[in-house]
């Protein structure tokens, strides 16, 4: 088991985000923007840069959150940028060493119900994106965010049964501000405990992110891990308890939400927070050892 996290929430630029990874006693990062673009899409020469600089520190992508086939990306809409991205990140995380990265299922068609949403087209994209890393020995892991597979657990499980060779990273908080489309309208958002259950098995990496839905203003107030409604506590102490070995990323969204430019935070206080989220997050799992070891002594 290891902690890694979306370091540009500590900081824009690559010396943060190891500087924070470091106090945080952490080896792993989860590279997603460096200086305000994704790791895919820096230059060869900014690439060249991030790269010695970890080199240097010692510090490790474990995994890249690309921006491949995201919510910003239609499913109605060529698929050339994902491909392009795809073939950018390939040969960055063969250099870096980086066996994962994260993807999407492109965004949901907001003029169609959930079971008209062009799914044997997302199918075949998500299947081609995924040939492509698998091929070259790389692992692709589906999060449920703000696309196809975000609608519903049942949606997720869809994806994994007809997209061979991916496999989950599962978010904890993208639930809690999710509309549930398993359900009839108007829809309930989410069960973070309930989508996590029904999707354990092809879990192969957890966010970790947590909050509560504010139904006046319908916006998602972000929170420290357990002190919100996605059932952090829960779902750690059941992965530690079946033997969860993989890895724990952490996304605080508490100073800087990457998809929200309005909410935004002092360079000190952004890298605070991750750091205080880091550390509160590391005793949720610590407890959680502790109670499996005392579940396997009794039982």
């Amino acid at each position: 088991m290891y902690y890694t996290g979306f370091a540009d929430e500590a900081g824009a630029g690559i010396d943060a985000q190891i500087r924070a990874t470091k106090e945080l006693g952490w080896e792993f990062i989860e590279s997603r923007n460096i200086d305000g673009k994704n790791i895919h899409d820096i230059s060869d020469a900014e690439f060249d840069v991030v790269y010695g600089k970890l080199q240097e520190a010692g510090v490790k992508i474990n995994c890249f959150g690309s921006a491949i086939c995201n919510w910003a990306k239609k499913i109605d809409e060529p698929m050339t940028s994902s491909v392009e991205e795809v073939k950018r990140a390939i040969p960055r995380m063969k250099r870096l060493g980086t066996k994962m990265i994260r993807i999407m299922s492109f965004a949901v068609l907001p003029d169609r119900g959930p079971d008209d949403q062009m799914e044997v087209e997302r199918f075949r994209r998500v299947s081609e994106i995924c040939r492509m890393f698998n091929d070259e020995g790389l692992l692709p892991v589906h999060e449920n965010c703000m696309n196809y597979g975000g609608m519903g657990w049942k949606y997720t499980l869809r994806l994994v049964e007809n997209v061979p060779g991916m496999k989950l990273v599962y978010d904890t908080g993208n639930p809690i501000f999710s509309d549930d489309r398993t359900k009839p309208a108007p829809c309930p958002k989410q069960s973070s405990w309930e989508f996590y259950k029904n999707v354990k098995e092809h879990i192969a990496y957890v966010h970790i992110k947590d909050g509560v839905w504010d139904s006046q203003s319908n916006k998602s107030i972000f929170t420290f891990p357990g002190e919100g409604d996605g059932n952090v506590v829960e779902i750690v102490t059941d992965l530690v308890k079946s033997g969860y070995d993989d890895g724990f990323s952490i996304e605080p969204h508490l100073a800087v939400v990457f998809h929200d430019d309005s909410i935004t935070a002092e360079d000190d206080i952004r890298y605070n927070n991750y750091v205080e989220y880091g550390r509160r997050f590391m005793k949720i799992v610590e407890k959680a050892k502790v109670d499996a070891c005392g579940a396997q002594s009794t039982s």
